[in-house]
């Protein structure tokens, strides 16, 4: 397959997300004034609790049996290696340019939480159907590398909506201290030599208004949960996991597996016959509404972001370069010592899979996240205009080389 073959079948999906965000744009204008910040937050809202579960669900169940779990070992521990990598990268980038506190968690998610669900499902068959594919017949490598795919947007879910969530999630707590911090120097009392008995009063009573709002961000903070004992910090850190496994995404993905692990489970709802086929089919309409929303709200909220975003030039170059020079070579290293190792199938499409996984943009579920939290909303949608641009251009070549290296 030569270079601007390939070229052309990486770059459509990425494209097609372009193309869709730029409608979402258009939809937010004030000419159409078709997704406002309420309406889209509402939609996302429904995204994160009915069409992302449905996703996860229907892939799963239909693609990904126990035997499958069993013989792709390799894949959660790659995609657990792109996030430890990607949050290393992160943090030193969020060390040497310093930016706002609350955007530290969304840089570390950008350059370690990868799209890992629809652009594959995507970018997969398209290489499988192309003449001269190194992957040998064209509907057996499509049926198994819709399985791959299928089985690393699971994975993915779990990990984004268990550390990516988290990360999100804790920015939007730095966010909220920072603003408590604010408001109580805007409230703190004018302290000059003409002060009257009445302007005391005034200061007593605004501080211990400002005591008020302040005080519950200072009893979560870390050093507020240092001083607990340790068996408190034991058990609310695993109430922590336990509220985040059980996000509708993730609670999604976990049920996919079961049903696809087990087989009476499996025949209920999968194939021809099964009685319950309706609900697979019903799951599997919802599913498909969670690409399109989600691009359509990313580029609503990039018109927004253009306008405000304070992003630094810096970091948008920092996210970049990590994700598209420094994730790829060490996915290289990684895949081609797993193989040495003796620890991946002989399968060729399995490990160019597995290296494609960090070479990949962000995962548009962050968006979904800094609605959610409402935090970072326009710097996210900067970011991730600039990594999708930059993506059409890294996948491609990138895909080219792990192609040259697998055949």
């Amino acid at each position: 397959m030569g270079f601007w073959t390939l070229f052309e079948v990486a770059s459509m999906p990425i494209l097609q997300v372009l193309i869709i965000s730029l409608l979402g744009a258009f939809m937010a204008t004030d000419y159409c004034k078709l997704l406002p910040v309420d309406i889209r937050r509402s939609l996302n809202r429904i995204v994160f609790v009915v069409f992302t579960p449905s996703l996860m669900f229907a892939s799963l169940a239909k693609t990904v049996t126990l035997q499958d779990i069993i013989s792709w070992w390799f894949m959660p521990v790659n995609i657990g290696l792109t996030f430890l990598v990607g949050i290393i990268l992160g943090w030193i980038v969020v060390k040497i340019l310093k930016p706002k506190p609350y955007l530290e968690g969304l840089i570390i998610a950008t350059c370690s939480s990868g799209n890992l669900g629809n652009l594959l499902l995507i970018v997969v068959p398209a290489i499988c159907n192309e003449d001269g594919s190194p992957f040998g017949d064209t509907n057996v490598c499509t049926r198994i590398g819709l399985s791959y795919a299928s089985f690393s947007m699971a994975l993915g879910g779990f990990y984004i909506w268990t550390i990516t969530f988290h990360m999100i999630r804790a920015s939007s707590l730095k966010l909220r201290d920072d603003e408590a911090a604010e408001d109580f120097s805007s409230k703190q009392p004018n302290e000059n030599l003409d002060a009257t008995p009445q302007s005391q009063l005034l200061k007593g009573e605004s501080e211990e208004q400002v005591a008020i709002v302040v005080k519950a961000p200072q009893d979560t903070s870390p050093k507020a949960k240092g001083n607990a004992p340790l068996w408190r910090q034991v058990v609310g850190f695993l109430h922590q996991i336990l509220e985040e496994l059980m996000a509708p995404p993730t609670l999604g993905a976990i049920f996919g597996f079961t049903f696809g692990a087990i087989d009476w489970l499996r025949n209920l709802v999968i194939g021809a016959g099964a009685p319950l086929r309706v609900v697979q089919d019903s799951i599997k309409l919802l599913g498909d509404a969670t690409i399109p929303c989600i691009t359509l709200i990313l580029g609503a909220n990039l018109t927004q972001g253009l306008r405000s975003s304070t992003i630094k030039p810096m970091v948008i170059v920092g996210v970049v370069c990590v994700r598209y020079i420094i994730l790829p070579v060490v996915g290289i290293f990684v895949v081609k010592a797993a193989g040495d190792l003796g620890f991946l199938p002989p399968d060729p499409l399995f490990r160019y899979v597995l290296m494609v996984q960090f070479t990949l943009p962000p995962a548009m579920n962050i968006g979904t996240m800094a609605q959610l939290f409402d935090v970072g909303q326009d710097e996210c949608s900067v970011l991730f205009l600039w990594t999708y641009l930059a993506a059409a251009l890294a996948l491609t070549s990138w895909s080219t080389v792990f192609m040259w290296i697998l055949t």
